[in-house]
């Protein structure tokens, strides 16, 4: 009898998927010297020992990185790890960004160190090494490098990557005893939530929830789509609320809502007579944008369907900033989320309106990963949105 087919992923498959758990700090590997210079990003960096007459360390580089040879011939390296707002660096030398820069050390200010190898001029910790050996496994150099110094900054936190996304360190306080760690585990929501629609939302949420399940360990991770994207696949957030644009496949949601964008206009504007604007109405004043990804691509492209091209006075990644912008007559803006308050923060007292155009609404979901099964608490405030928003189970 024939042996039944093995669907099972092969070993390498599941060894790359395990390792993409494993959570390592981003690093950009320098190097310059007779062979010229050149960078490239890893996460296969580890300590060898501080006991060799010089501190060693490794870093494993791709065998068709042109980096690898001239670390080799040059026989010198600096490996830059990077804070956890650092990850354009990584991304330019990762080859992301080859359409906007010519050369890859433009992104970053640099200087040098013993070796004369570049180093970031404000990472999160630099170490200055020479090579000692090296060894090729795979399709990798191995690189072995004695310390020769090192720069360590006194602010910032490691850039982390897990789960195929960047990610960021948080400080967790030890429990005095068993019982008080499986507690706190109970305890404990991460949650990622796009900033501008967050603080009114969120909070109604919290409460309820602490109403149904007590005592709550909350870590909220706030930020623009990219941002609170990551976090979630990154593991380090279990469930997040978000637009519906642009998301991974790994991710499954639930729609909760939809949000039709208006326009924001000052009490005094000239326009708040109108009952309706319509863009063409918009022309001749300024715009003040709100400048969190995805929303700008979204406002602008319906002034430019209308063939108008907006007059951008002001740019802000706040919801708060923009609205007191408005309230000063600085120009009118376009906003998918509405406070419950006509006030700017500083008391200024604004005035909304429909646009006189059909839009495409803006979907509001929750998004959790795919593979991964809920914790208790986040499991309970999914369906806490659902009901929240009024959505069938």
């Amino acid at each position: 009898m024939a042996d039944a087919p093995d669907d099972r992923p092969d070993i390498r498959t599941q060894f790359l998927g395990g390792m993409s758990h494993a959570a390592c700090t981003v690093n950009v590997v320098t190097t310059d010297g007779p062979a010229g210079r050149n960078g490239v990003t890893v996460s296969a960096m580890s300590s060898v020992s501080a006991d060799t007459p010089q501190p060693t360390l490794l870093v494993c580089v791709h065998e068709m990185s042109p980096a690898a040879d001239m670390i080799l011939e040059n026989g010198v390296f600096c490996v830059n790890v990077l804070r956890d707002d650092q990850s354009y660096i990584s991304d330019t030398f990762a080859g992301r960004f080859k359409d906007q820069v010519s050369d890859k050390f433009e992104c970053a200010e640099w200087t040098t160190q013993v070796t004369g190898a570049p180093r970031v001029i404000d990472p999160l910790v630099a170490f200055d090494c020479r090579v000692v050996s090296s060894d090729k496994v795979g399709t990798h150099h191995v690189i072995f490098g004695a310390v020769e110094d090192i720069f360590t900054n006194d602010r910032g936190s490691p850039l982390i990557y897990a789960n195929r996304a960047y990610g960021s360190t948080s400080r967790i306080e030890a429990t005095g005893t068993i019982g008080a760690g499986k507690s706190r585990a109970q305890e404990k929501l991460s949650i990622g939530c796009f900033h501008t629609f967050g603080p009114y939302v969120l909070p109604e949420l919290i409460e309820n929830l602490a109403r149904r399940s007590g005592t709550i360990d909350l870590n909220l991770v706030e930020g623009d789509q990219r941002r609170v994207q990551e976090s979630l696949l990154a593991g380090e957030t279990d469930i997040a609320l978000l637009y519906e644009l642009d998301l991974s496949p790994d991710l499954e949601t639930v729609l909760l809502d939809e949000v039709t964008p208006y326009i924001l206009i000052a009490e005094n504007h000239p326009l708040a007579d109108l009952t309706a604007i319509a863009p063409t109405d918009l022309a001749d004043y300024p715009m003040v944008l709100l400048n969190a990804p995805p929303s700008p691509d979204y406002f602008l492209n319906v002034m430019r369907q209308a063939g108008l091209e907006p007059n951008i006075a002001y740019r802000s990644s706040s919801i708060e900033m923009v609205r007191g912008f408005v309230g000063h007559g600085l120009g009118y803006s376009m906003l998918a989320t509405k406070p419950a308050t006509s006030m700017s923060y500083d008391g200024r007292a604004l005035t909304t309106r429909p646009m006189s155009v059909d839009l495409k609404t803006s979907r509001l979901v929750c998004a959790t990963r795919r593979t991964s099964e809920l914790p208790p608490l986040a499991a309970e405030f999914r369906r806490l949105c659902l009901e929240v928003f009024d959505v069938a189970a």
